[in-house]
């Protein structure tokens, strides 16, 4: 038993301690709602690696923070102002980033150990990348998921091809094209959690785990497995929501799914998601699409080699003509977040005029095979 840390690791957005052969890490900058950062993920790629190698660490634990303490948030995804700044600057350090991102995104999900997510709160983009590769995702009745890029004019990245097209029938379309959020237990019915866990019991239980004595890796998800609560039915909302998703997200197309919600005049669900669609990037809304189906045939390496192709062309879009500074996500940002007029301008402007040539450009690698950035994946 452990009472105190045998090994600590402490960054300011990054803290890290091993209590009882278990290593645990906590996202430390609840200001920004623990958006990652490239520091961040450099701590985290780096003290992850140092465990995977220590036999004495058994098994990984990460959690968030909020501005009163522990848990209530996870982490809201990236740093989206880092990257309009440095987009707009023309900085292709932001390259880098992603780059290192999906390569920690990789590492979690085939880390060879138990990597334990507390997904308390806001779990969304960034944050569904460091989580959605563990081997036990404890949800809360607090937890809000989303992949919600195409309002900001990005796709649903961080391995979000690979994990959105596995969901149940045209889930993944449907969330992947709206960014519709996941509350609470109903993401364990589309399979973006394992065990559900009141955010009453995260920390006694976040304690406990370091002051056992586990024998191995396997001991800890058992031990795990006693301490988590039966899980709450689907809710009827989201229930219903995903049976009607299911008809109209298996359109060929954008526009086919558009125009489908459009004509169902007398139902409320449909309308409010066409109105929720047209508030997207069209441009993106066609990508995202292609993304969804395409990594569906897609080893989890091969997705994220896609998803750095697509994230160069969506900051660096030449094969439209365009430089950073007139990007879908660079407008996106603006209005989201920097300007905060709502009022995006997109181009194209209308799902409409996005023509396949458009949507094409975005999947070719402007790099050769072996000299792809996420070539060393495997």
């Amino acid at each position: 038993m452990a009472d105190t840390p045998s090994w600590s690791w402490t960054t300011p957005d990054v803290l890290a301690e091993v209590r009882g052969g278990v290593g645990f890490l906590t996202l430390n900058r609840p200001r920004a709602l623990n958006a990652l950062s490239l520091a961040m993920v450099r701590s985290l790629y780096e003290i992850l690696v140092a465990w995977q190698g220590d036999p004495s660490v058994q098994a990984v634990a990460i959690r968030g923070s909020n501005k009163e303490g522990p848990f209530g948030a996870f982490c809201a995804g990236g740093d989206i102002r880092f990257f309009h700044d440095e987009a707009a600057r023309g900085n292709p350090g932001i390259e880098d980033f992603f780059t290192e991102e999906y390569t920690l995104n990789h590492l979690v999900h085939t880390y060879g150990k138990p990597y334990i997510a507390f997904m308390d709160g806001i779990v969304m983009g960034g944050g569904m990348g460091i989580t959605q590769g563990a081997t036990d995702r404890i949800l809360t009745e607090r937890t809000r998921m989303a992949m919600p890029e195409t309002l900001i004019g990005l796709f649903p990245d961080v391995g979000g091809g690979y994990f959105l097209s596995r969901c149940p029938g045209h889930a993944g379309e449907w969330l992947a094209l709206t960014g519709e959020h996941v509350k609470g237990g109903d993401g364990l019915a589309i399979g973006w959690g394992d065990h559900f866990l009141s955010s009453a019991r995260q920390a006694d239980v976040w304690q406990a785990l370091g002051e056992q004595d586990f024998v191995d890796g396997q001991a800890v998800r058992d031990w795990l497995r006693l301490q988590v609560e039966s899980a709450p039915p689907e809710s009827d909302g989201f229930a219903q929501a995903r049976r009607l998703a299911d008809g109209y997200f298996r359109g060929e197309g954008v526009s086919d799914i558009l125009h489908a919600l459009e004509a169902a005049a007398d139902d409320a669900w449909a309308l409010g998601t066409a109105q929720a669609l047209r508030k997207r990037s069209p441009l993106m809304l066609h990508v995202v699409l292609d993304q969804v189906r395409r990594a569906r045939h897609l080893s989890l390496a091969d997705d994220l080699r896609m998803e750095r192709t697509l994230v160069r062309h969506c900051f660096f879009p030449a094969h439209l003509g365009r430089t950073a500074t007139s990007s879908e996500v660079v407008e996106g940002v603006r209005a989201l977040v920097v300007d905060k007029d709502n009022a995006p301008r997109w181009n194209p402007p209308a799902v409409e005029e996005v023509t396949p040539e458009m949507v094409a450009g975005f999947f070719v690698a402007p790099w050769p095979r072996d000299m792809h950035p996420m070539a060393h994946l495997r």
